[in-house]
């Protein structure tokens, strides 16, 4: 049995989601993310139980917000309207948005008009989350192709590795990943960076063709081939807020 109830935890001034779970479980457990704090409970216990669990771990949700603010500040999202333009490099895009009496979202480009039919059965902040998924998607999907040009051209100048597939994913925890067969994911997020940085991670990635790891041997591959990486890291450390659809 599972079973979710909602509350909010207010810390200065700031207004945080908490997700108390009920599951079939031995042990009280709770986390503090950027989206919620969750607090899960094992559904065995009597009512006075779970109170004193939900009141002590909200307690100490509380305690870690305030000693470090900075890293459990909820997430923000954008908020888009209809007829809202996005410029990605050199190119306009255009949000026309419909909401429809309908369970999933879905979106298509045409001539830079990106055409969006958003359920009406979300909360706003999941609305949200759709569109900014189905946006970079879209851009995505028609960009891949100058993405997969300039990996593969990269290759051939400094790795000459054999690579299996490149996508662009709009990833919100890291810049882009490599897997061990050969699988080169790009965060959809770059597309709002300097060509240059998005070089850089294209490098970045491609090293971990040869190297699975970040030794010295790993760097050294990368400055290898990108002498200067270290301005991109601190470009996408300085602007990475910046950086989300």
């Amino acid at each position: 049995m599972r079973i979710m109830k909602t509350d909010t935890l207010e810390v200065n001034g700031v207004k945080y989601l908490i997700k108390i779970h009920y599951e079939t479980r031995r042990n009280c457990r709770v986390s503090v993310g950027k989206n919620s704090i969750n607090i899960r409970i094992p559904s065995y216990l009597h009512q006075e139980g779970k109170e004193k669990q939900v009141i002590k771990m909200t307690s100490w949700a509380e305690q870690k917000i305030r000693e470090n603010p900075e890293k459990f500040q909820p997430a923000t999202f954008k908020e888009y309207k209809n007829e809202d333009r996005i410029t990605i490099g050199d190119e306009d895009y255009t949000l026309h948005i419909h909401f429809k009496d309908k369970k999933s979202s879905s979106a298509r480009l045409k001539n830079n008009i990106i055409e969006l039919s958003i359920s009406t059965h979300l909360s706003k902040r999941e609305q949200n989350n759709h569109i900014s998924t189905l946006i970079s998607r879209c851009i995505g999907n028609k960009r891949l192709p100058l993405l997969k040009n300039k990996i593969h051209d990269l290759n051939k100048k400094y790795f000459n590795q054999k690579i299996n597939n490149i996508f662009f994913k709009y990833n919100k925890s890291n810049w882009g990943s490599c897997s061990k067969k050969g699988n080169i994911n790009i965060s959809t997020r770059l597309l709002f960076a300097p060509d240059e940085v998005l070089q850089y991670v294209c490098i970045h990635e491609l090293a971990h063709l040869i190297e699975l790891n970040h030794s010295k041997k790993f760097w050294d591959l990368v400055e290898s081939a990108m002498p200067d990486y270290k301005e991109k890291e601190q470009w996408l450390k300085k602007n990475k807020d910046n950086c989300k659809f």
